[in-house]
Order: C-alpha cells, then structure tokens, then sequence
C-alpha cells in the first residue's frame, strides 16, 4: 500500500497590520490568502499591468514615447503639471494614465483596420475578461477606451487573491518577466538574479472614490505578492509596508 504523500507545511504567517490583505506564492506558485485579500475592490492603474501584457512588446519594440502634459483632450492626468516625456517603462513606474490611453486607443484602431471589429474585440477581452464581470455591456468592437480602462471607476476589479492568481498562471510568465524588466534598474535586472521589482498604485476606495486604497505588487523571480493596505493609505506606504512584509529589513553593510 502506497504511502500518502506528507502535507506540505504553509509558509510562516506574515505578520499584517489592521486592514491589510495579502495575496502569496512561493516557487511552486500556490496562493496563500491572508486578511480580506478575497474581497474585490476597484482595480484602478493596476490596469496598466494588462495593457503591458496585452500590448507592452509592441509597444516596446515600436519605441513608443509619449508627452504627458497634464490633460489630453477632456481627460486629466493624476498628476497635474503633466509626466512629461515618458516610456513605457517610466509611464508604469510613475502611472502615467494618459500614456496608457493614447497608446492603447492607437493599439485597438490597427486592430480593427488588420482584423476587423469582432477579432479586436475578442482581442482585448482575452486579457481583460477575468477583472471585468458582467459589467461591460454587450457589443461590437472594441469599446470606446475611456478613463475607466487605465485607473478610473470600477469596470475593472479584482482582489489581492484573484490578482495574485492571475499572475501566477504559466500564461502570465513572459508578462512578469517584462514587468521585472520594466520596473528594474538595467543594472538590478541584469546582475541581480532575485531582485525585487514593484509597481504600487492608489485605487479608488470603496464607497468613496475620494478615499484612497493603496496596493503593492512585487516579485523576485521566486515569490509574487500583492499587498492591499486600507483606505487612506498612499503609494509610499504600500511601498514600505511591502517591503517591511516581504523583503524584511535592508542588510547591514
């Protein structure tokens, strides 16, 4: 009689603040849960994280740059005075919605002169579908690319858990490899095999889009995680309390 093979152990419990969630994986890529990381929220420029895996090599091997001067017809950058010129690498690191719009609304019109209006459909929503429920109407063609898809509302939503898992599928490898290299120093990505890359973003909070919600998703090439702090929280606190709950503390030199 064969042997059962033994439980593997769960990694230690991080050790969380009041309000925090956080979605986990190890080298073998399952999740672990903690706090309220199943609970969806609005997904705000974590968006920006689909469109680089929808569309980030093209973007990338076009050399595409952008000047982001504060507003691009009706719509406002978050940052007022404008990013400037920015890359598809500065546009993720600094949330540079507006770089994401022109350059996906000049990605979604070649579609549909190359492939015609349902194949560009159908192009956009095998990425997209898992973080938008039943909330897009039904229709043909691509929709009209507003501010709801690169960081505004709540058409896109998702949770730590479900983010986590979506990162953690084999289809999502070469996507991670490119936000690894896009986020990374060329010197970190280059020589240093596990270094930690991060994105972090403020989402609206819920029931109050005023009321900001701060997310932090980082990985190392052997662990992905995303860390959702609570209302109120700011970008650079995902940052450090990521840091303080994955990375631990800097070494002494």
């Amino acid at each position: 009689m064969l042997a059962a093979a033994p439980q593997k152990a769960p990694p230690p419990r991080p050790v969380l603040l009041p309000g925090e969630s956080l979605a986990l994986a190890g080298p073998d890529m399952e999740v672990y849960a903690y706090g309220d990381a199943r609970v969806e929220g609005a997904m705000g420029a974590l968006s920006q994280l689909l469109w680089v895996k929808l569309e980030g090599a093209a973007w990338e091997s076009g050399v595409l740059s952008f000047k982001c001067a504060g507003a691009m017809g009706p719509y406002r950058c978050a940052l007022p005075k404008g990013h400037g010129r920015v890359d598809l690498s500065r546009a993720l690191r600094e949330g540079c919605s507006l770089a994401f719009m022109g350059w996906a609304r000049m990605s979604a019109q070649r579609w549909m002169d190359d492939y015609g209006d349902g194949a560009a459909r159908a192009r956009l929503l095998d990425v997209f579908q898992p973080f938008l429920g039943r909330r897009l109407p039904d229709a043909e063609g691509v929709p009209e690319l507003g501010p709801e898809w690169f960081g505004e509302g709540d058409l896109l939503r998702t949770s730590p858990e479900a983010l986590l898992r979506w990162l953690a599928d084999p289809a999502q490898e070469e996507a991670v490899r490119q936000y690894r290299r896009l986020l990374l120093s060329f010197m970190d990505e280059t020589f240093r095999d596990n270094a930690w890359w991060f994105e972090t973003v403020a989402t609206p909070g819920a029931g109050d889009a005023s009321q900001k919600q701060a997310w932090a998703v980082g990985g190392n090439g052997l662990v992905l995680a995303v860390l959702r702090l609570p209302p109120g929280s700011t970008r650079e606190e995902a940052l450090a309390r990521f840091k303080a709950v994955m990375v631990g503390p800097p070494r002494k030199k």
